[in-house]
């Protein structure tokens, strides 16, 4: 199975970016983000980052903001650890699968609940 170097870069984009925002950004709104994938064009030239804020199912505008902020030094960080001859253009996108995976669970417990108050 041969992987594409688009995909081995985005993998390498999400270790860093975890490791930036763990280590090196200091805003204390982007304390709860978790990075959750990273997509990365075939050109390398742009990268999806997806993201979510743990126990949270909507986007809050401040960690949206913080992120916004935080773009430029990110991405200085990720050329200078990644070695790359272009570092790509970084998009921040809520990853809203998670909010779904969390509404669905509530969804069948309520009908766990409802089945067993009905036998």
């Amino acid at each position: 199975m041969s992987f594409k170097r688009a995909d081995r870069v985005g993998e390498l984009i999400l270790v860093e970016m975890s490791n930036i925002l763990l280590r090196s950004v200091k805003d204390p709104r982007l304390s709860a983000v978790t990075i959750t994938a990273v997509k990365v064009t075939d050109d390398l030239r742009n990268a999806r980052i997806y993201f979510v804020e743990m126990g949270q199912d909507e986007l809050n505008e401040e960690i949206m903001a913080g992120l916004t902020r935080a773009r430029g030094f990110v991405r200085r960080e990720l050329g200078h650890r990644l070695g790359l001859r272009f570092v790509p253009e970084i998009l921040f996108v809520h990853d809203k699968s998670f909010g779904y995976g969390n509404r669905i669970e509530r969804l069948l417990a309520q009908i766990a609940e409802q089945e067993e108050t009905h036998d």
